[in-house]
């Protein structure tokens, strides 16, 4: 895949915008998300939160060799769905201890922008308290390691070392094998991939070594499982689950590789509320 161009001036500005309105109907839900709502009920309020802003999904018939056009507004992945659940793909409402990754791409005036939260309905349990806590601490800290000329090899060692550390040091937890960040731009994704793991052997990696570059647009985003790091996808279907079943959550944000550091575009969706009230 060609590379994405770096971006610049008012370009960062078109790129930030895009960003804000992510940030903005993750914030819209989590006012709006209740209990006995359903997958589809939560994706037409995407919809329509992202029309009124004047932006459109991006993950909409987005396709992927061998899988049919993603038929929802945003990914919506409930529980052991780690990543890019339908609005079909857990039809049951919503109830007291689900966890929702809520995963929202959108196009404004021709920028990607592209980041996921997780929310819990009512108060989390003690481990799922502690995987919440770890996917944004995670977030937070690898974050901190993409600056300008470092590489991103250096993300993937901080991620790791915390999530999959044992207590104290670490959480204990597991990151999803096989999925990571990306770049993107003016489409939704690029190179470089971002692994949230190191690399096993020479070549699993091909980006691991290769220096952040100022002007790069990353969507970097830690997925995390209490008991394992496998996956288990169905033939020609969206949703990928832990191989186990055991409860995962996922969390994404845009950044920039800014010339004295990374900038992160969709800053405030930390401070989002992420426990629905029962």
């Amino acid at each position: 895949m060609a590379s994405l161009p770096l971006v610049i001036g008012r370009d960062i500005d078109a790129a930030r915008a895009a960003a804000r309105r992510v940030v903005e109907t993750h914030r819209a839900l989590s006012r709006w998300l209740r209990p006995g709502q359903t997958l589809a009920e939560i994706d037409r309020f995407v919809a329509k939160t992202l029309d009124e802003m004047g932006a459109r999904s991006c993950f909409l018939g987005y396709k992927v060799p061998r899988s049919p056009a993603f038929p929802s507004h945003a990914c919506l992945s409930v529980n052991d769905c780690v990543v890019h659940g339908t609005a079909a793909s857990h039809l049951p409402p919503l109830v007291a201890g689900d966890v929702l990754k809520i995963d929202i791409g959108v196009f404004f005036e021709g920028w990607v922008g592209d980041a996921a939260w997780t929310y819990c309905f009512g108060p989390p349990s003690p481990t799922v308290k502690a995987l919440m806590d770890c996917g944004k601490e995670a977030l937070r800290r690898g974050v901190h390691q993409l600056q300008p000329g470092r590489p991103y090899i250096e993300w993937a060692r901080t991620v790791q070392g915390y999530v999959e550390s044992p207590p104290p040091e670490g959480c204990g937890f597991h990151l999803i094998r096989g999925l990571g960040g990306h770049g993107y731009g003016r489409r939704l994704h690029g190179p470089p991939f971002v692994s949230n793991v190191v690399p096993a052997h020479i070549g699993e990696w091909p980006d691991a070594l290769t220096p952040a570059r100022v002007g790069t647009l990353l969507a970097v985003e830690p997925m995390i499982a209490v008991g394992t790091g496998k996956t288990i996808q169905r033939k020609n279907q969206w949703p990928i689950y832990t191989a186990d079943r055991s409860c995962s959550v996922h969390y994404e944000h845009d950044v920039l590789i800014g010339e004295h550091g990374p900038v992160v575009l969709t800053e405030g969706l930390e401070e989002t509320p992420d426990v629905v009230a029962v």
